[in-house]
């Protein structure tokens, strides 16, 4: 079936990204997936290609757009290339929609131009030890002044993507106690510049997957947060974070089918290359089952995936369907790169080899954006069930 969520000007910009990955990226991969992280300066270089000001008014720099379908081919070519972009995709998947939803006019004239140079690179600090997917459990505080002029922050947050290159944090904390009718009341947001006394970064997570994306342990300790960078309205932050859930779980749909559409070319190439018995292992009928199976699955995925962009692009994407859209995606992927590496045979679990990286990478797609079992419960209820 013809494709068509895509047009010209996504395909030109496939194209200059997939030559930017090449000459930029797959040089020094290895040495990034060694020292787990992406060094700082190549921020800068995204920034300089303009991936972080896609969806950025021009004002502030951007090029304007409000289309996650650029978004959409970056994932597409990251994944055939068996690469990732650090710890960025936080920047502009998670922290940009809350930016451009909550921030006044004077926050981002402040935030805005350094975010699309990659001057200022952000995360969103939401999960705390213990706490998990319960967002509404969470301790972290921030507590007024008596002058009015700023927050104290004290808390804790873990499993941080960007953490430990982060200029700026979206830090999620409790400016009041939960009620008893509503235990979600009393949360808020702030923008908070990590150079804070009191902020401290602690371990770098070493992490079964994603290697190259710095995750990190954050600690406040009486860190003041100006009342300049409260975003939104105080206690309403559970309410903004349930908002950009939907397409937080589009993007992690999106990835997956991506890396399972990878993950069958990677499996394709090497069971034409790879001989054994005298033949290609191409040649023989379970091969030929077993890629046949993960392409017509792949189809699938992509087919879900696209149909969940385009409701996304159109501000039509529910809940209950961004949550389908992950299940469903991030299940296929599991099963298709793993069926793909086990075509490998012993080579598969070998790290040099992409197949290896791309099956840890994709394990916690069923775990972080809430869990495949939040994403069953969602899709339950929406059913009336």
């Amino acid at each position: 079936m013809r494709r068509t969520v895509f047009n010209e000007d996504h395909e030109a910009f496939r194209e200059t990204l997939r030559a930017f990955i090449e000459a930029e990226v797959v040089p020094v991969y290895d040495e990034w997936f060694a020292a787990g992280q992406a060094p700082r300066d190549f921020y800068y270089k995204l920034g300089e290609l303009g991936i972080f000001g896609i969806n950025v008014p021009e004002e502030f720099g951007g090029a304007g757009l409000d289309s996650h379908k650029f978004e959409a081919v970056l994932y597409e070519e990251t994944a055939r290339a068996g690469v990732q972009f650090g710890g960025s995709g936080v920047h502009v998947l998670l922290a940009l929609p809350y930016i451009k939803m909550l921030a006044t006019d004077e926050q981002k004239k402040r935030y805005l131009p350094k975010f699309v140079t990659g001057e200022e690179m952000w995360a969103i600090a939401m999960t705390e030890p213990g706490t998990g997917s319960d967002l509404a459990g969470m301790k972290s505080t921030a507590k007024l002044s008596e002058d009015g002029t700023h927050y104290v922050l004290n808390g804790a947050k873990t499993f941080i993507t960007g953490g430990v290159h982060a200029d700026r944090v979206i830090v999620c904390a409790r400016t009041a106690a939960p009620t008893a009718e509503d235990r979600r009341h009393g949360i808020s947001l702030f923008a908070v510049d990590t150079e804070s006394d009191g902020y401290s970064v602690g371990r770098k997570l070493d992490k079964l997957g994603l290697k190259t994306s710095d995750t990190a342990e954050l600690a406040f300790v009486d860190v003041k947060v100006p009342v300049e960078d409260l975003l939104g309205e105080e206690n309403k932050g559970f309410y903004y974070l349930g908002h950009n859930l939907a397409s937080e779980r589009w993007g992690i749909a999106f990835g997956a089918y991506a890396q399972a559409k990878a993950a069958v070319r990677f499996a394709q190439q090497y069971v034409q290359e790879r001989t054994v018995f005298g033949k290609p292992v191409a040649h023989f009928q379970n091969t030929k089952f077993e890629l046949a199976a993960c392409q017509a699955e792949v189809d699938a995925a992509e087919a879900v995936a696209d149909r969940a962009l385009e409701a996304l692009d159109a501000g039509e994407l529910t809940p209950a369907e961004a949550a389908s859209a992950k299940l469903f995606c991030t299940e296929v992927a599991h099963r298709v790169i793993d069926r793909c590496l086990q075509l490998h045979g012993g080579y598969g679990y070998m790290n040099e080899y992409p197949i290896a990286r791309l099956y840890a990478d994709n394990r916690v797609n069923r775990i972080y954006g809430g869990t495949s079992e939040i994403m069953k419960t969602i899709i339950a209820k929406d059913m009336g069930l």
